[in-house]
């Protein structure tokens, strides 16, 4: 068994490696490349931040988030408690006045919805999405007033019409 050991390493130590070694030895003497040198680093510059001193908000104090004030002065808003009207589920843009109807000296509008709808409706009712109260009813339009609010949550009164359609207009919407 020993002899056997001893046959099996002498194998290993012949001539069959003598390239590897030469390769490496090849390898030692080539020149070796430049290896830049790492850049200088910066030191770093510490700021310290005073809130109180420099006028800026202290991120680690909670603050209360303001709302936009609404203002009391106009008086306008919408009454959020009335029952709503169904025609008040569409927006304004998506209602079509189709013609009017005349009873007893009130005059009626017709106005048909984008689910085909008709609704017969007269001057104090309610219609689109913004608090719309209809003010006037004539032959070619119904005038109404919104309540909506601007950009700084008051509430204001904007002007809106629906235009009688004719038929042709009607079928192509």
């Amino acid at each position: 068994m020993t002899l056997l050991a001893a046959l099996i390493l002498s194998a290993c130590g012949g001539e069959e490696h003598q390239d590897l070694r030469a390769w490496v030895k090849e390898q030692d003497n080539m020149p070796r490349p430049r290896i830049e040198p790492l850049p200088e680093v910066k030191p770093f510059e510490v700021f310290a931040y005073e809130a109180d001193k420099d006028g800026l908000i202290d991120p680690f104090k909670p603050r209360k988030v303001e709302l936009p004030k609404q203002s009391q002065t106009n008086g306008i808003r919408p009454d959020l408690n009335r029952p709503r009207e169904p025609l008040e589920a569409y927006s304004i843009e998506n209602l079509r006045m189709v013609g009017t109807l005349s009873q007893r000296k009130e005059i009626f509008a017709l106005i048909k919805t984008p689910d085909s709808n008709l609704f017969r409706v007269r001057k104090g009712n309610y219609l689109g999405q913004n608090f719309g109260r209809i003010n006037e009813i004539d032959e070619g339009s119904v005038k109404l007033t919104e309540i909506v609010q601007d950009g700084t949550g008051d509430w204001i009164e904007r002007v809106s019409t629906l235009q009688l359609q004719d038929e042709q207009e009607v079928g192509k919407k």
